[in-house]
């Protein structure tokens, strides 16, 4: 059973994220060639405060970007 990992920032709009589940499955399906309901997608959500780039916290960086 394959699994797809999605890691990034949150998405707050439902159907996008309906649409990107939906998208990931399709397309593992045609590479696969297996059941969609054997694929498994997980959507990670890391706020900016949750994640360090270059040793800085993302949410310190975009307060210096602004």
């Amino acid at each position: 059973m394959p699994s797809i990992i999605i890691d990034g920032p949150p998405i707050a709009d439902l159907d996008k994220k309906r649409d990107l589940i939906r998208e990931m499955t399709e397309s593992a399906f045609k590479a696969y060639g297996i059941p969609k309901q054997a694929i498994v997608v997980l959507i990670k959500e890391n706020t900016s405060d949750n994640v360090g780039v270059g040793g800085e916290l993302l949410a310190d960086k975009q307060g210096k970007e602004s």
